[in-house]
């Protein structure tokens, strides 16, 4: 997987046919299913109050991107395989500094 470089911000038309600002999270080319996908959020919170966040496909080479829908069952395993090793490499992180910060008390 290669990350690629996008802007940081992009808009899009909701369902509701409002203008929203979103935040790229990040992106990556999967040999698996040779797409290139985008991962984003809109910083919405979701009953729990998670950040809502989304993923489609898009295509790098193109200057007036559209975003794809995901549409198959693999590319929803590929990118949550993705999502759940960034969620526990952040988490690792976090813990390390937290027991660093313990070390010095």
């Amino acid at each position: 997987m290669e990350e690629k470089n996008m802007e940081n911000t992009f808009k899009i038309i909701n369902d509701k046919g409002e203008e929203v600002m979103c935040d790229v999270l990040f992106t990556f080319d999967s040999e698996e299913t040779k797409k290139s996908y985008i991962v984003y959020t809109d910083n919405s919170k979701d009953q729990e109050g998670n950040v809502q966040v989304y993923a489609s496909i898009y295509d790098p080479n193109q200057e007036d991107q559209k975003l794809e829908p995901i549409q198959t069952e693999k590319e929803w395993k590929v990118i949550e395989t993705i999502l759940n090793t960034l969620q526990e490499e952040i988490k690792k992180k976090i813990d390390s500094t937290a027991d660093e910060g313990n070390d010095e008390q």
